[in-house]
C-alpha cells in the first residue's frame, strides 16, 4: 500500500461550510450514510455537509449562480475527503471480502479493479478540499437531471463522454461540465460528477480532520 505524503494537516482555517456560500445547494453527502460503495458510513464523515477550501466555494458561488439562471441547482453527493475516509477505502479493497454493495455501484468489475482502473484514488484529491462530486437538479420537476449513470456508478458508462448514453443524458452532463470549466474546475475522465478546482490553494496537502461543520467553527 502507498502511503501518504508527509504533507498532512489538521488545520481547517483555510476551509468553509459550502451552503455557508451557497445557500441554493442541495446535499446528499454519500459517505455520511450506508447508502454507498462500502454499504457504511465511512470514517471521518460525522457530519451530512460538504466542506471546501474558500476559493472552491467562492467558485462554486459562481457556478450556483450561472446554473440558477438556467433553471438548476446544485446538489453534492461529496467535497472535502479526510484522509482517514480514503484510507478506509483502500483497507476495504484489499482486506474485506464484503461485496454486498457490488450490483448497486460495480456490476461489472471486481473490487481490485476499482483501484486499477481508477476509480477509486489512493491519494484523493477530494482531501485536498478542492474537489466536488456533484449533479444538477431541476428546479421545475424537483429532481435530479438524468445523467446516464448515477454517482459512484463505476463503470465505463460513468465516463464524461461515454455516448452509449441518448443525446439528452449527454447533453445534460455537457451542461454541467461546460459551466464547471467556465468558473474555473477541471474534469474528471472517469465520473462525469467529479470536478477540481485548476487553481487550488493546497495542491500538496492532504488534511485529515472531521467532516464536521461543528469543528470548523472552534
Amino acid at each position: 500500500m502507498k502511503s501518504y505524503p508527509s504533507e498532512i494537516a489538521a488545520d481547517p482555517s483555510g476551509f468553509v461550510v459550502l451552503a455557508d456560500y451557497v445557500p441554493h445547494i442541495v446535499q446528499e453527502i454519500r459517505y455520511h450514510s450506508t447508502y454507498n460503495f462500502i454499504g457504511e458510513r465511512i470514517d471521518g464523515y460525522e457530519e451530512p455537509v460538504a466542506l471546501l477550501t474558500k476559493e472552491a466555494a467562492r467558485a462554486l458561488k459562481s457556478v450556483s449562480n450561472e446554473l440558477i439562471v438556467q433553471g438548476y441547482r446544485m446538489k453534492v453527493f461529496d467535497a472535502y475527503r479526510p484522509v482517514s475516509a480514503v484510507k478506509q477505502f483502500i483497507l476495504w479493497g484489499i482486506e474485506d471480502q464484503d461485496i454486498r454493495m457490488k450490483p448497486y455501484f460495480y456490476p461489472d468489475l471486481e473490487k481490485q479493479e476499482l483501484f486499477d482502473k481508477g476509480y477509486i484514488a489512493k491519494r484523493s484529491s477530494h482531501s485536498r478540499g478542492s474537489t466536488v462530486d456533484l449533479t444538477l437538479l431541476d428546479m421545475r420537476t424537483g429532481k435530479e437531471v438524468d445523467m446516464g449513470s448515477p454517482f459512484d456508478l463505476f463503470s465505463e458508462a460513468s465516463h464524461p463522454d461515454y455516448r452509449g448514453v441518448t443525446e439528452e443524458q449527454y447533453d445534460n452532463r455537457m451542461i454541467l461540465r461546460r459551466v464547471m470549466l467556465r468558473n474555473g474546475f477541471e474534469p474528471f475522465d472517469c465520473e462525469w460528477w467529479h470536478f477540481t478546482l485548476k487553481d487550488e490553494p493546497y495542491p500538496d496537502t492532504y488534511f485529515e480532520f472531521p467532516v464536521s461543520s461543528e469543528y470548523l467553527r472552534k
